[in-house]
């Protein structure tokens, strides 16, 4: 006899399992791994670099002190206790250190900071089955890409310090301006990351993306990063005792490196299901080319 839980229709968490189940495969593949390992170890080399672009131009052209603390609150938000504030501190004394700006040291820090769309471009142009492109091409389009994703960066940092700015002036202070500023921080940082993401999913595969179907992923992912911050938060107090016996003075990097690490693989997890989804209906499929050694029973596809 059939059971009678066969015959109800199927439920929504039901269809949305098997939708994500090719997702949760793919994140269990070597080559997933490799990539968001390489990715977590440019985010390491580029993070730094690209704070201290955001805050040399805050305290050195703009003269913005409100912006430059926005930044620094941004920091503390997503680093939990001591993280946050060893890299503040040390990105403190860098500023100070730099004298005036220095446009051609800026550029070369940007130049620095685009490193991680390397390993990206890779991974997405996997997911998508299209071609690479040339490694000059990734770095003029990367640091195009940096720019932009930059400039959405100092967006929020700029709503930040506007609203902080305004609060101070309507007399607010203390907890009360902590927490409405945090309100307003909130409001606008989860918006932009979801915006880096939509550029980072349309723009930076080598083919033309459909808008439409890269927008729900991008939303998605943005809420599960936001949510992971917190992850990151309430386990730091085990997590850098724990990497601190193991690892000693290199805590706070490897610290870095894990998270950094699990962030990439829910990006390409977006990635994977929006490809997926986009390659199942033909009217918006993409247009790409698949290289000939990726094409045979042995390859990837």
């Amino acid at each position: 006899m059939t059971p009678s839980f066969a015959l109800l229709p199927e439920g929504r968490l039901a269809r949305l399992f098997r939708d994500f189940r090719p997702t949760l495969r793919y994140c269990s593949e070597t080559e997933a791994h490799v990539f968001a390992l390489s990715i977590a170890v440019s985010v390491l080399l580029s993070f730094y670099p690209f704070l201290l672009v955001m805050l040399s131009l805050c305290h050195d052209v703009l003269h913005w002190k409100a912006a430059e603390e926005a930044v620094y609150f941004a920091l503390r938000d997503f680093f939990p206790e001591r993280l946050g504030d060893f890299i503040a501190s040390n990105l403190k004394a860098s500023v100070a250190s730099r004298g005036p700006f220095r446009p051609v040291s800026i550029l070369l820090l940007l130049f620095t900071a685009n490193g991680i769309f390397e390993p990206l471009e890779v991974a997405l142009n996997r997911a998508w089955n299209t071609a690479n492109r040339s490694y000059l091409r990734n770095q003029l389009f990367s640091l195009g890409l940096i720019f932009a994703c930059g400039t959405l960066a100092m967006v929020s940092a700029t709503f930040t310090a506007l609203n902080r700015d305004f609060l101070t002036g309507m007399g607010y202070r203390g907890t009360v301006l902590s927490v409405l500023t945090v309100a307003f921080f909130k409001m606008a940082a989860v918006p932009v990351a979801m915006a880096i993401l939509f550029l980072v999913y349309w723009l930076l595969p080598n083919l033309k993306v459909p808008a439409m179907k890269i927008a729900p992923a991008a939303v998605l992912v943005g809420l599960i990063l936001e949510v992971l911050k917190y992850v990151n938060v309430l386990t730091w107090p085990w997590l850098r005792v724990k990497l601190g016996r193991e690892y000693g003075p290199f805590v706070y990097s490897v610290s870095i490196v894990l998270w950094s690490f699990l962030a990439a693989m829910v990006v390409l997890a977006g990635a994977e299901w929006s490809a997926r989804s986009a390659r199942r209906d033909p009217a918006q499929a993409p247009t790409g080319r698949l290289p000939a050694r990726l094409q045979s029973p042995s390859g990837f596809v």
